[in-house]
């Protein structure tokens, strides 16, 4: 469904259920008991790079809780990522299908008598303040509620329910404060979990791509694109995906792959079939049969992380292809500026943020449910030139052309 759609079901519906269910917990007379819990239940519904930024919590839990089950809710679209962090086991995973309202409700209904039977003790809000995901952690039935709280806020109301609420940082990076989330089940201070949190890792677990695999990804792309053969492979994904916003303009893309193509570098232009008219722009502006079209040309993120261990280098808009790079050691370069990596920047070595501190910057927030009040002209992106980026790839490309290099020498 429209994320459009979403907000106004959202806006207008959500508070007065968060209401209704206020006023029956309350009307209920039930205190919650800060207790190890058995069965932990994890709601993250939203992007797939939520479930990268939330690693650290959920190792957390498993170190914290080493006798307690865990599970989680998401949207089915992301259960390929959960499946490929290996981080639930795969019974303990539920998902809502959001193609459509009617097979959501559908959806909806079988969780919530799925969550029941299972009697769980601590439900986990991640979502910042969704109205949708607050309501399914009460009908959850769970008796110890987290998720984050407005406190002293204006607006943003999502019930009294919430009976472990956490105060929403902006200035922490958001696995910081999903952490928060985990260290609130058990707190006692006021707000919850107010101590230092531990340092975040510095880089994430890299997912294995074996050497078949590898191969197989290689020998087919060659045979569907042989002008790639020998030569060094950029890979760039030019759409914002559900917020256009967060888009570098595109004609600043078909100028940076100009210049690589001209320095003697492929380019591969990556993302989803729809956002092929995209591909087909900077393919008709830099006229070059190096520059391909690769959107819908991976089946699964297994395949995509496969093409970027044959890649030398990944510019791309923030979004979910930025996050996957940290599975991966491919140098990559991300624009930011709607949103700001100090609070959803990858957390890896190999994955550098772009980013201009503008005055309106970031102007995508919890606050705000992501709705930009920017008229379009995205001047945090635009003021990012394609110089600028493409000195910053060329270095990037060189030291990744030695290190190669050094390797193979070995």
């Amino acid at each position: 469904m429209d994320i459009r759609f979403y907000r106004i079901i959202d806006r207008f519906i959500g508070p007065p259920i968060c209401a209704v269910l206020s006023t029956f917990d309350r009307l209920s007379g039930r205190k919650a008991k800060a207790s190890p819990p058995r069965k932990i239940l994890i709601i993250l519904l939203s992007e797939m790079g939520s479930l990268m930024l939330a690693h650290p919590m959920f190792e957390h839990l498993k170190q914290r809780y080493p006798g307690a089950s865990l599970h989680i809710l998401l949207f089915a679209r992301n259960r390929e990522v959960l499946d490929l962090l290996d981080l639930i086991p795969g019974e303990n995973v539920l998902t809502l299908n959001d193609n459509s309202l009617r097979g959501l409700a559908l959806d909806s209904f079988h969780v919530l008598r799925v969550l029941r039977a299972l009697k769980i003790d601590v439900v986990i809000d991640c979502e910042l303040f969704a109205r949708v995901s607050s309501i399914f952690s009460y009908l959850s039935g769970a008796p110890v509620r987290v998720g984050f709280h407005r406190y002293t806020q204006e607006g943003l109301y999502r019930g009294s329910f919430i009976n472990r609420p956490v105060l929403y940082n902006p200035y922490r990076h958001i696995s910081q404060q999903f952490l928060a989330l985990a260290q609130a089940v058990e707190s006692t201070t006021v707000p919850l979990a107010k101590h230092l949190s531990d340092p975040l890792p510095a880089i994430l677990p890299k997912v294995n791509i074996s050497q078949t695999e590898l191969q197989k990804t290689i020998t087919r792309l060659h045979s569907d694109f042989p002008t790639l053969k020998n030569k060094s492979l950029v890979l760039v994904y030019a759409s914002g995906g559900v917020l256009p916003i967060r888009a570098w303009p595109l004609e600043y893309y078909s100028s940076l792959c100009t210049s690589l193509l001209q320095d003697g570098h492929a380019i591969g232009i990556i993302g989803l079939k729809e956002h092929g008219a995209m591909a087909q722009a900077i393919i008709a502006h830099c006229k070059n049969e190096a520059c391909v079209d690769l959107t819908g040309y991976t089946r699964t993120v297994r395949d995509l992380l496969a093409l970027y261990q044959r890649a030398s280098l990944l510019v791309t808009n923030d979004g979910a292809p930025g996050q996957f790079a940290a599975l991966t050691s491919l140098p990559t370069l991300v624009f930011f500026g709607p949103e700001t990596p100090v609070l959803y920047g990858p957390s890896s070595p190999n994955v550098h943020c772009l980013h201009l501190a503008m005055s309106c910057s970031p102007c995508l927030t919890a606050y705000n449910h992501r709705a930009s009040p920017c008229d379009g002209d995205n001047q945090c992106l635009k003021q990012i030139t394609p110089d600028y980026v493409l000195g910053r790839a060329r270095a990037l490309l060189t030291a990744y052309a030695v290190a190669a290099s050094d390797h193979n020498a070995r």
